[in-house]
């Protein structure tokens, strides 16, 4: 009984040794840690801000040469009550000027009076008219006065105030040199015709070239202004523009 009591305590003693120095089959595993977390390229554009844009294509600066084909027209003109043609928001000599600048493709100035007190009914402009000439009143002009000097060919044009240039046009005669180019003289009225402008623009440069110049009703450049666009062509055509 002795003897079997002892082999049993060292069989038990065996499997306890055994159970001891197993080792567990399950791996173990690493832990992850925040820098080795992986992020997608959009994420890791966002994460850097200061990172640059991708620079799109810039598109070509248009170049202003500011090129002229040598050829100018300079008018005064008037709205408001007109002879014959009643209240008008657009000047009859503005509508002749610009059948000109659209045929030729000139540059253009406006003489803009630099205080413009002139009446718009008629009968006290053509009061304020009269009373300049007498006075040879110089009214100032509005504006830089352009350089003649760069033109082959000037048009000016204005209405008829009894029977001459509006004294206006004066005060731009005496404060621009055309230093030889060709000038040539354009009128709106109601039966003064051209009214002596050729002369007059002779006597104020005599150092430049008169071409014949073309008188077109104010009646006309308000109600048939397609007539005066077939007119003005062929007055230019004439000219050789």
């Amino acid at each position: 009984m002795k003897r079997m009591l002892a082999v049993l305590l060292i069989l038990g003693a065996v499997l306890s040794l055994t159970g001891c120095g197993a080792s567990s089959s399950a791996a173990p595993q690493p832990i992850q840690t925040a820098a080795e977390e992986t992020i997608s390229p959009t994420e890791a554009l966002a994460a850097e801000p200061d990172s640059p844009a991708p620079e799109e294509a810039a598109e070509a600066p248009v170049e202003e040469d500011g090129a002229s084909n040598g050829i100018l027209v300079v008018y005064f003109s008037r709205t408001g009550e007109q002879y014959n043609v009643g209240v008008i928001d657009h000047g009859n000599t503005a509508v002749v000027a610009e059948a000109i600048i659209e045929a030729t493709g000139a540059d253009v100035f406006e003489i803009l009076p630099a205080d413009d007190y002139y009446p718009v009914t008629y009968k006290e402009l053509t009061d304020v008219a009269m009373q300049e000439q007498r006075e040879n009143a110089r009214p100032a002009i509005a504006g830089e006065l352009p350089d003649l000097s760069r033109y082959e060919t000037v048009f000016i044009g204005a209405p008829v105030w009894w029977g001459d240039w509006p004294m206006i046009l004066y005060t731009f005669f005496e404060n621009t040199g055309c230093s030889g180019a060709k000038l040539v003289p354009f009128s709106t009225h109601e039966g003064s015709g051209l009214s002596g402008f050729d002369r007059s623009l002779a006597a104020a440069y005599p150092e430049c070239e008169v071409l014949t110049g073309l008188a077109i009703r104010g009646s006309d450049a308000q109600n048939n202004p397609d007539g005066v666009k077939t007119r003005v062509h062929d007055w230019l055509t004439g000219l050789g523009y």
